[in-house]
């Protein structure tokens, strides 16, 4: 095929998957652009997510709850690594905990340029009931297409996302493409309980290192007319878990009259806390949501007491929307002080709040500089392929960017996944995934720059 036939080929895979979206696709592609772009199709974008989505699952399933066994990533693990040998890519395992290796893919540059990490993880959130899995057939490890959605478990968080990853790479190296720049892939485990066997054990015990980091999660959005586009978070919220107890008075079911009921105490307590405001400074770009609480367990009453009223109840709470200057403590005084005002008001109110055992308080992140890489090349990569400005926003919930963060390396997210997914029957959109793919691989790209190749000697 010749270059313009390339070009052309490229142009119209563009236009068949931007139906609802205003887009300059048009615009000048380079050759090497267009050989790149016109392997990146829905067809071998579907075919890659369907392999990827069942890979290692459900053993893979790893659920925040601190008190739960955590997830083994190890067959999805083996799957991914076996993707990226048969691009070219040097294969490193490394693990903290026995079945759970964490992938490093390395793919050495010219030696003239930056280098880049392209991050996504292995575990997924848990399924639950499988019989609710409706648009799957009751398996939700069953990638099933309805339309311009592809429904299963961990196709928006994150295997939908992580086959945009490998698609882009496929798509250059298929190309005859040799990158200036230093490319690595890192697949993690334990992203789903905040990252120690993961991107913490890769960066602090394993000295893991970048000058760019791009992890493709969730950013993606849908407006009711049908437009969507993607952001790019370029900051993140924090979050942490606490747990509020309450205790009364045990008494006989028959003479509630005579005790203190600590589930009672504790429903009306948490109406304060479901409603109460966190002290902290306003921030240039807030989360989705300010900070505030999500009640996500509350347990009162024992086994075999039901002739009882219950003396204990426990609610797990989380804080999200956490912003910079938020702590630990204030997060603390700031529930302590609603629990004080309710003590006032009801003086049978027994009434505590602590950390909840093994949760991490994971802080939110200063936002990356708009006009420095990656967020640079990854809006104009997205200008080109969409015709528009993406928009720029503090992500609510965690994901391996904050690890990065953290450490002061340059590290944004960005991703086709529902930003705010539905946790039963979970989709993505199939056209918004191969944009993403080709936004990334424009930026791969750009950000690495491709090497000169030898000058050729005279005959």
């Amino acid at each position: 095929m010749e270059v313009a036939d390339k070009v052309i080929l490229a142009r119209k895979v563009l236009r068949s998957m931007l139906k609802t979206v205003p887009t300059q696709a048009t615009a000048e592609l380079t050759a090497i652009e267009a050989r790149v772009l016109a392997l990146i199709t829905e067809a071998a974008w579907l075919e890659l997510t369907c392999e990827l989505v069942p890979a290692g699952q459900p053993e893979a399933e790893n659920p925040l709850d601190p008190d739960e066994p955590p997830g083994r990533e190890e067959a999805a693990a083996f799957f991914m690594a076996e993707k990226l040998r048969a691009m070219g890519f040097g294969i490193e395992f490394k693990s903290k905990t026995e079945g759970r290796p964490n992938v490093i893919g390395t793919l050495p540059g010219s030696g003239n340029g930056p280098s880049l990490i392209l991050n996504d993880h292995l575990d997924t959130y848990p399924a639950g009931d499988w019989s609710a899995w409706t648009m799957t057939g009751g398996d939700p490890f069953k990638p099933t297409r309805h339309g311009d959605r592809l429904y299963a478990r961990g196709t928006s968080d994150t295997r939908g996302n992580l086959a945009c990853i490998l698609l882009a790479v496929r798509a250059i190296r298929e190309a005859g493409v040799q990158l200036a720049g230093n490319l690595a892939c890192v697949f993690t485990v334990d992203e789903e309980k905040d990252g120690p066997d993961g991107s913490i054990f890769l960066l602090d015990d394993c000295g893991l290192k970048a000058d760019h980091v791009i992890v493709a999660e969730p950013t993606g959005w849908t407006r009711p007319d049908g437009s969507w586009g993607m952001g790019i978070a370029v900051a993140n919220g924090g979050h942490w878990l606490v747990e509020v107890e309450t205790r009364g008075t045990k008494t006989h079911l028959w003479r509630p009259d005579t005790g203190i009921n600590a589930v009672a105490k504790m429903a009306r307590l948490l109406l304060a806390l479901e409603t109460m405001t966190f002290t902290h400074e306003a921030v240039h770009m807030p989360g989705g949501t300010p900070p505030r609480t999500a009640i996500i367990r509350t347990q009162g009453g024992a086994k075999r007491e039901m002739q009882f009223t219950p003396d204990v109840c426990r609610s797990v709470i989380a804080v999200v929307g956490i912003v910079p200057g938020m702590t630990a403590e204030s997060v603390l005084a700031d529930i302590e002080a609603v629990l004080t005002a309710q003590r006032a008001a009801d003086n049978e109110l027994e009434a505590s709040v602590r950390p909840y055992p093994g949760a991490l308080f994971v802080d939110a992140t200063q936002e990356q500089d708009a006009e420095a890489g990656p967020t640079r090349q990854l809006r104009a990569a997205y200008r080109r392929v969409l015709g528009e400005e993406p928009a720029l926003y503090r992500k609510n919930a965690f994901n391996d960017t904050i690890r990065f963060s953290e450490r002061r390396v340059a590290a944004i997210t960005f991703g086709p996944g529902e930003d705010g997914w539905p946790p039963v029957n979970e989709y993505i959109q199939i056209s918004k995934s191969v944009a993403a793919t080709q936004i990334l691989a424009l930026t791969v790209l750009d950000l690495l720059g491709v090497a000169t190749p030898p000058e050729r000697s005279p005959a």
